[in-house]
């Protein structure tokens, strides 16, 4: 009897190590990854701010910095994965919908239709990516460290309120200027007939997209982060008022 509760006793001791042993590696990579996003946005943030002081003009700037956001905005297909292994407790498909749209405006508008590159929608929603990224992975970085600065903190509740909407506006108002030149040129198109019996029209395909962000009750559902950021940002603030009411 004794000796099977000794049994009992290590078989748990090894679970607990195995489970301990996964949780630091599972904490090293996501650190790992945190840290190397923030660098990669900032790296970002620097190439703009020296693009524009040596220019002085935004005309030029997304065309020197394509390859550098097209690489990080791609490689936050991790992220999908995180969720889909179960390390990060976020849904699946809202992070699958926020970082496909990402994608998508970088490989499929921003970066395919050089018409649009010098349109100041496109440093808009640029502009607005960086700072937010900057912030967000900034925060989770210091969370697994257990060291949160009161600014980092801060930022990460208040920026969103602001920079939601103008990222939301810049995108849309650049593939609103894409609309035309899509159109002229059939890009992305599929006409019939064809050997594929198959047709695709990428002009109604936008316009589709854009019909997409307005907000309504199926796809709010999708769309969680903005009002959980609010939710969670409105809880922060009223525990700072009561702190100092106290």
């Amino acid at each position: 009897m004794a000796s099977s509760e000794e049994d009992g006793t290590v078989e748990e001791k090894e679970n607990n190590n195995k489970k301990r042993t996964k949780s630091a590696l599972t904490t090293a990579w996501l650190t790992f990854y945190n840290i190397a996003m923030t660098a990669g946005w900032l790296v970002l943030a620097m190439a703009m701010l020296r693009f524009y002081i040596k220019k002085g003009t935004h005309k030029g700037l997304y065309r020197s910095i394509a390859r550098t956001l097209k690489f990080f905005q791609t490689f936050a297909l991790v992220e999908v994965g995180h969720c889909a292994i179960g390390i990060v407790r976020t849904s699946v498909i809202v992070t699958g919908v926020q970082v496909c749209s990402r994608i998508f405006m970088v490989w499929f508008v921003a970066s395919s239709i050089r018409q649009i590159q010098n349109e100041e929608s496109v440093i808009l929603f640029l502009v607005v990516w960086t700072v937010t990224e900057i912030t967000r992975y900034s925060y989770y970085t210091f969370k697994l460290l257990n060291h949160l600065p009161y600014f980092v903190k801060w930022a990460r509740y208040n920026f969103f309120i602001v920079l939601y909407p103008l990222g939301v506006i810049g995108e849309l108002l650049s593939i609103y200027a894409a609309l035309p030149f899509v159109r002229r040129s059939g890009m992305y198109s599929m006409r019939l007939p064809n050997k594929y019996n198959v047709s695709f029209d990428y002009y109604y395909c936008l316009i589709i997209v854009m019909l997409s962000y307005i907000p309504r009750k199926e796809t709010i559902c999708l769309e969680p982060t903005f009002f959980e950021l609010l939710q969670t940002s409105f809880s922060y603030k009223t525990h700072l008022t009561l702190k100092g009411v106290s």
